[in-house]
């Protein structure tokens, strides 16, 4: 019988789910590129014998005996631009990657390399070859019935189940509800289509269906081939995946560390639906599905759904959720107040409100927004709730910023009420004199600061003047409601302050910007200012290095124009790239702004704070937020993305007319720093329905990973205009590798149930091999000539001359870093393996070919050495030569890393250390020096510069040295188990790196 589950673009609209669909299709044959060493493409049409042993290609110049491959001397089969030939620089940009694939053959490793019209064209040729290498002796089953004996059997059993009357039949209804049931998101219409299909194909119409059309029914239905392709691609056992092809599953593909038999089976146990795959370990198509659908395989990495950071830092060192005007549920202008604002936003993880005070008619304070709204709330009512909600979502510290609009009796009813009603978590101490910054939030857990003005030390009346806040004013004066006229010549509002109000205001007293110079000189820790939008963005984007260096000791919050009377939302990125702690955001107004809002503060726990980057907190470091590439000490990444698939996708809101028929595309869209920030589309994947197929590989540079987020968005193609369908952003530190489901939500931020985007996550450094922060990966590097990061000259000869000693080490670090990296490339690209592979699968590899031969050569690695050799006896082919020579290259430059690194390393830490002794006495030796004025901010600069580089270089060769013992202890571990490794016994254990969670020095 011929399949009927969509693939995507198959010739003839062929459809596959099964191995045996991709065996038909190769013994019907059809159209290759054949691709020679010399990069020249030729046309040949080729066939899988009839008797399933040989494939063969015509035309060709050889007999037909010659023009041919025998199954049983496949070694192994390749997908995408795997070998030499196919990597070649004539070719490379001709056909994407996914329509290539390779068949390594022959005693001497010879590659026959092909190209096909489509990714699913080589999915078929990749997964029927596959199956026939593993099971040439026993032939598939017809083509149609896949493999029996556990899905077929299982299906059969949910039938029987539902077949009440024994009968051997059931009613369509009930049909169609046991296959929604087991499949969640799926139309119903869609299956009673299905059901009408395959009654009128097999003249069996009527109200009831039998056993063998439900199976066939549910399979046609219940296929994603995109993940029956990748379940063939690490199974062993035909359509299934044993608890060791899992192992390897999770290890290679997904990252995971420290993965046992035992865990492998709780996962069967756990997702695979038929009672004879969970007794005999085994992971069918169904239940792969389902795994990959959990929340244990999420794209979010489980670590950050809790408190995973240092909270032990100064709370200037953090990123803090802050909402503007959280009451309002619609804009500023026509607004309406309402309380259950506030219990939205500190449900999400709010942790700073703002709260305008005016004068009440009932004689008690209220708050609005504006004077414009519809109806006001009573400050004693927001204070009450705010005492119920304050720590439902976070313990940590909550900041109310206070502007008062209301007159002094009313301002001492609200101090009145915040006292008694918050108590205890009411944060009154004085600020500690002697201390030189903010405590920590870890130190305030529980309690709720108050962000306002402070009547001078020398007022000792019961109320004063103060300087009032722009904040708030400006849309008053919009409305005709402002009683009280700017003083003359400009300057800042004088407004009345109680005292009682004034003295519930400890660490957050609110003071007025004067410039970045007084802020050095005079500003206390426990001051923080106010910026409105505008003027935030003009230090971001004239003096930004100055604005980050402000934002390492004092606390600043933003908040949007008063221009935006429609409650829009500034891009806070705009402003953490330059550290200001609080960017005020307008809760109740979706889109993408709220998106990066959301789906950054969720890294933490969505405790309300995110840590800086160091660069960003560290009391001397260089970092310029407008900065266009790679910055000083922070390796930059590459994220390799692949959207494969999407699921059960919404039809747009209000996209009724159109009809069923949504056309979508995914936009992936990188927001960070300006070198950061880029977007890269789909496809329109056409006629496609609710489950398109994009299979479209995505590449971002990330030079400042820590604050990056990513942002997938789907939306329909339309000729009038694209209309959204679904978003997700996640921070690109929560992002884990291998295939995961994305889930999708609203524009509103709210879960769309069973809607998803099925994508391939990838990391590497970005000049090739190493791990991608934890994520190890290898990708191809170009020829080019070596970089090496250098000190820049102060124009100060003591201090430049400490800096000098650290230029020879520097080069070292490089050099032995990227040496090994080099290494591994080579070395994975030889095994032919793909960016994500680890050293354990290519090890596993070299196995394979050497285990699946009957006159393979013997080749050993000899594990009694710390560093094994691999060593081979008798004449070897020349591919396996090149692999063993790229091996012994590897296991050289580990080792001088590994034996070197702790000297270089030494080094630049002494030379950074020297550094930092002249830092205090920096301002002197300046002096004395003569140094003034762009001189000065250049030796500041320079001076920054170094330290950085100093210690970002010490920190790379420390990870790269943990990295080679790794790759050490995989070598050990894959040789023992895959059985090319001997003396065993004495395989060292060094300790494997966790992922880098641990709060990073200051």
């Amino acid at each position: 019988k011929k399949k009927t589950v969509s693939f995507s673009s198959m010739p003839n609209d062929r459809k596959i789910n099964s191995t045996a669909a991709c065996i038909s299709l190769m013994l019907e044959g059809c159209e290759l590129k054949k691709v020679r060493s010399n990069s020249r493409m030729y046309s040949r049409f080729f066939v899988l014998d009839a008797d399933m042993r040989s494939v063969r290609w015509e035309p060709s110049k050889k007999d037909s005996e010659k023009a041919k491959i025998e199954i049983k001397s496949v070694k192994e089969v390749r997908v995408g631009k795997k070998t030499p030939v196919l990597r070649s620089n004539g070719l490379s940009d001709q056909f994407p990657d996914e329509c290539a694939f390779s068949i390594i053959y022959g005693d001497n490793y010879e590659s026959l390399d092909l190209v096909a019209s489509s990714a699913d064209v080589v999915s078929a040729w990749v997964m029927g070859l596959r199956y026939l290498v593993s099971y040439g002796k026993h032939s598939p089953e017809a083509p149609g019935t896949g493999h029996p004996s556990l899905r077929t059997s299982w299906i059969s059993s949910v039938f029987d189940l539902a077949d009440l009357e024994k009968s051997g039949r059931i009613p369509v209804s009930r049909a169609v509800q046991l296959i929604k049931a087991l499949n969640p998101g799926m139309k119903t219409s869609t299956i009673e289509l299905k059901f009408k299909e395959l009654q009128k194909a097999s003249d069996r119409p009527g109200t009831e269906v039998a056993c063998d059309l439900f199976v066939e029914a549910y399979c046609e239905l219940c296929t994603r081939p995109e993940i029956f392709f990748l379940l063939v691609q690490f199974s062993s056992n035909k359509e299934y995946l044993g608890v060791k092809d899992l192992l390897m599953f999770l290890e290679v593909e997904q990252g995971m560390e420290g993965v046992t038999e035992e865990k492998c089976l709780e996962i069967v146990s756990k997702y695979e639906p038929s009672k004879e795959g969970r007794e005999k370990g085994y992971l069918a198509i169904d239940g792969f599905t389902r795994y990959l659908l959990s929340a244990d395989c999420s794209i979010f990495d489980p670590q950050h759904r809790k408190v995973c950071q240092d909270m032990a830092q100064p709370l200037s060192h953090y990123y803090i959720s802050s909402a503007h005007s959280a009451c309002l549920l619609e804009d500023n202008f026509w607004g309406r107040s309402d309380i259950s604002g506030y219990i939205s936003a500190l449900g999400l993880g709010c942790r700073s409100i703002e709260l305008v005070l005016w004068d009440g008619p009932e004689g008690e304070p209220v708050v609005y927004t504006s004077p414009s709204a519809a109806s006001c709330v009573p400050f004693r009512a927001v204070v009450g709730l705010i005492d119920q909600h304050a720590f439902t979502a976070s313990a940590y510290p909550l900041i109310l910023c206070l502007v008062v609009r209301c007159s002094a009796p009313q301002q001492r009813l609200a101090a009145q009420c915040l006292r008694k009603t918050l108590g205890e978590k009411l944060y009154l101490e004085p600020p500690n004199p002697v201390a030189s910054y903010l405590p920590s939030p870890e130190e305030l857990k529980g309690r709720i600061l108050i962000k306002g003005k402070k009547l001078p030390p020398t007022c000792e009346d019961s109320e004063g003047e103060v300087s009032d806040e722009e904040e708030g004013w400006e849309l008053a004066r919009r409305l005709g409601q402002e009683d009280r006229e700017a003083p003359e010549g400009g300057g800042l509002r004088r407004v009345r302050l109680s005292r009682e109000l004034s003295e519930l205001v400890s660490l957050c007293q609110a003071v007025p910007f004067q410039d970045f110079e007084s802020s050095r000189r005079g500003q206390r820790y426990w001051e923080m200012c106010s910026f409105s939008e505008v003027e935030a963005g003009r230090f971001a984007n004239e003096c930004p290095a100055e604005l980050v260096s402000y934002n390492k000791r004092f606390l600043s919050r933003v908040y949007p124009s008063p221009m935006r009377i429609d409650a829009s939302n500034m891009n806070p990125q705009d402003f953490w790239k330059c550290g200001c702690q609080m960017v005020a955001m307008n809760y109740q107004t979706p889109g993408l702004m709220m998106d990066l809002n959301a789906g950054w503060f969720r890294q933490n726990g969505a405790c309300g704070y995110v840590l800086r980057p160091a660069i960003m907190r560290e009391e001397v470091s260089y970092f310029s937020a407008n900065a266009k590439d790679s910055l000083p000490g922070v390796p930059a990444q590459l994220l390799h993305l692949k959207v494969i698939s999407g699921q059960n996708l919404p039809k747009p809101k209000g996209s009724g007319a159109k009809g069923e028929v949504v056309e979508p595309y995914v936009c992936a869209e990188i927001h960070g720093i300006p070198a950061d920030c880029a977007e890269h589309r789909t496809k329109t994947a056409l006629q496609s329905g609710d489950n398109p197929i994009f299979d479209e590989s995505l590449e971002f540079q990330i030079n400042l990973p820590e604050l990056a987020v990513l942002r997938f968005v789907v939306l329909d193609d339309d000729y009038i205009g694209d209309e959204f369908i679904a978003q997700y952003t996640i921070p690109f530190e929560c992002l884990q590798p291998g295939y995961r489901h994305v889930p999708l939500q609203s524009l509103a931020g709210e879960p769309l149930p069973h809607a998803t985007l099925f994508v391939h996550v990838a990391i590497t450094d970005r000049r090739g091999g190493g791990k991608g922060h934890r994520r190890g990966l290898a990708g191809r590097r170009g020829r080019r000539v070596r970089e090496y990061t250098s000190t820049k000259a102060t124009g100060i000869k003591a201090i430049d001359e400490v800096f000098r000693t650290a230029t020879q080490p520097l080069r070292e670090a490089t050099d032995l870093r990227e040496n090994v990296q080099n290494a591994l490339v080579s070395f994975k690209e030889l095994c032919g393996l793909t960016p994500a592979a680890n050293m354990k699968q290519c090890i596993l590899t070299v196995s394979t070919w050497l285990l699946h031969s009957d006159s393979a050569p013997s080749v050993t690695l000899n594990l009694a050495e710390q560093y094994p050799p691999m060593e081979a006896q008798g004449p070897i082919p020349d591919l396996l030569r090149k692999v063993l020579t790229a091996y012994e290259t590897m296991i050289q430059t580990s080792r001088t890393l590994i034996e070197s690194a702790d000297a270089v390393y030494g080094k630049l830490i002494q030379a950074q250390q020297a550094g930092m002794d002249f830092h205090k006495e920096l301002h002197r030796i300046e002096t004395k020096e003569g140094l003034r004025g762009r001189k000065l901010q250049k030796a500041l600069e320079s001076f920054a510069w170094n330290i950085t580089v100093l210690k970002g270089q010490a920190d790379l060769l420390k990870h790269a040295k943990a990295e080679a013992l790794d790759n050490l202890w995989q070598i050990h571990n894959a040789g023992q188990s895959c059985g090319i490794g001997r003396n065993g016994s004495a395989s060292p254990e060094p300790s494997r790196l966790q992922a880098p969670l641990e709060p990073i020095p200051e």
